[in-house]
C-alpha cells in the first residue's frame, strides 16, 4: 500500500521552486506491488502521474516461492471431442503465497480447482486440475500460469497432448442396379433429411454398383441417393432414396 505524508491542500509552489513529497510504502503481503500517484494542479500538464512500485518481504526475510508439481504434464493421446484430466500440486515455500490469477495459453487446456484469490500457507499445498480437450488431430501444447506474490511469478507448468481422430465401428454398405443407359460411373450422395439437401461423398467416379460409407456418426440417420454419369459427363437424376439409421 502506498500513501503520502500529511499535507494541507491546496499547496502553492512558486516558479522555479520545488517541493518534496514523501511517499510511504507499507506492504500488506510479501511480493511485488505497483501503484500510481496522481497530482491535479493548474499547470498545463495536469494531471501528472507517477508510477510507484516496491517489493514486500516477509518479516523473517524469507522470500515466498511457489512451485508446481509436476512441472510438465503430458496427456498422451486423446480422441477429438473427448477430454482427459491430470492433477497438479501447488506448494508454497519460505512464506505464504497468494495466487491472484491463473490462465492457460491454449483453449484446449482448461484449469480448475482453485477459487481465486487463494492463499497457501508456507509449507502447505493445494491441488489443481488441468483438462485437455483437443479440437483437432495432431500435437497440442500450452502453458498453465499461476500469478502470485511469489518470486519469479508467474509459476508455469508445461502442457502437451495429442488429439486423435475419432474412429467408428459403424459403416453403411450401398448397392444399386446398373443404369440402363451408357453409364461409365456413379456418384453417391448423402443427407440427413429425406428430401435433401444431399452432398456427394465419393471423391472419384465410382465404376462399380456398390459403395461403402465409413464416415458415418453413431446415433445419426442418413438418406442416400445415387446418380449415373455417361462418357460425356452428363449426369442422371437422383435414384430412389435409401434410409440408414446408425446405432449409438
Amino acid at each position: 500500500m502506498f500513501w503520502f505524508g500529511t499535507f494541507t491542500l491546496p499547496i502553492e509552489v512558486q516558479p522555479g521552486a520545488s517541493l518534496a513529497l514523501p511517499v510511504v510504502f507499507k506492504p500488506t503481503a510479501a511480493g511485488y506491488s505497483t501503484g500510481v500517484m496522481t497530482f491535479k494542479s493548474t499547470a498545463a500538464a495536469s494531471p501528472l502521474s507517477v508510477d510507484l512500485n516496491g517489493t514486500g518481504v516477509a518479516k523473517n526475510g524469507a522470500v515466498p516461492v511457489l512451485g508446481v508439481t509436476p512441472a510438465t504434464l503430458n496427456f498422451g493421446n486423446v480422441t477429438v471431442g473427448s477430454s482427459a484430466s491430470l492433477p497438479a500440486t501447488l506448494t508454497a515455500s519460505n512464506a505464504a503465497v497468494t495466487i491472484s490469477s491463473d490462465a492457460s495459453t491454449s483453449s484446449e487446456f482448461v484449469l480448475s480447482g482453485l477459487t481465486l484469490p487463494a492463499t497457501i500457507a508456507a509449507g502447505k499445498s493445494v491441488p489443481v486440475t488441468i483438462k485437455f480437450t483437443p479440437n483437432a488431430s495432431g500435437a497440442a501444447s500450452g502453458q498453465a500460469g499461476f500469478t502470485s506474490n511469489a518470486t519469479g511469478s508467474p509459476t508455469v507448468a508445461q502442457l502437451t497432448g495429442t488429439g486423435v481422430a475419432q474412429s467408428s465401428s459403424h459403416y453403411v454398405s450401398l448397392s444399386w442396379n446398373a443404369s440402363g443407359g451408357k453409364a461409365v460411373g456413379y456418384n453417391v450422395f448423402r443427407g440427413t433429411s429425406s428430401g435433401g439437401p444431399y452432398e456427394m461423398i465419393n471423391t472419384a467416379l465410382e465404376a462399380s454398383t456398390t459403395y461403402t460409407d465409413n464416415t458415418v456418426v453413431a446415433g445419426t440417420t442418413y438418406y442416400y441417393v445415387a446418380s449415373a454419369v455417361n462418357a460425356e459427363g452428363e449426369e442422371s437424376a437422383y435414384s430412389n432414396v435409401v434410409k440408414a439409421v446408425i446405432p449409438n
